[in-house]
């Protein structure tokens, strides 16, 4: 595993996730966005977030939360 430090001079971004108790790295999909395994909606574009484009790091983030995962997701929450 990374160093933090190593992270921040390689430019780098890891999502973890644990696996039967291993945490195994969660790459980005085809269009290069991370979605979270256990909270459906939080996405995360990592090379957009690496480059400081701030705006399409939320836009991303928000089209995630308005998805349906999302919806049924917090529904699920609900007592």
């Amino acid at each position: 595993m990374h160093q933090l430090f190593d992270l921040v001079l390689d430019g780098a971004i890891d999502w973890f996730y644990l696996d039967n108790g291993i945490y195994v790295d969660l790459p980005p999909d085809d269009d290069g966005i991370i979605r979270s395994r256990q909270f459906p909606g939080l996405w995360l574009d990592r090379a957009a977030l690496l480059q400081g484009e701030m705006q399409t790091v939320i836009a991303v983030l928000q089209t995630g939360l308005a998805s349906s995962a999302h919806s049924t997701f917090c529904q699920s929450l609900q007592p």
